[in-house]
């Protein structure tokens, strides 16, 4: 059975014939549109998946970073800005 569906498919795509038929512009272009689109999307979808997560992880380890560092080398940077009252 399964010898006879594979014959079947071989012989109906060496017997097919063109169509003969126009595929404008605009189908091409909506084509290529929505390739681009998709390829997009994925893009997106990767980065959003990955780099959010990723960028909490750093945002954590920099401020466990500066807890340390405040520990061991504390300066305070006070800035005293003169105002001038007229």
């Amino acid at each position: 059975m399964y010898k006879l569906i594979l014959y079947l498919l071989f012989l109906n795509f060496i017997t097919t014939s063109f169509a003969h038929s126009y595929i404008g512009p605009g189908m091409g272009g909506g084509f290529i549109a929505a390739i681009i689109g998709i390829v997009i999307a994925l893009f997106s979808l990767i980065f959003g998946i990955l780099w959010f997560p990723l960028r909490r992880f750093f945002k954590s380890k920099k401020k466990k970073m500066t807890k340390k560092s405040d520990k061991t080398f504390n300066i305070n940077f006070n800035h005293s800005f003169i105002s001038r009252d007229n």
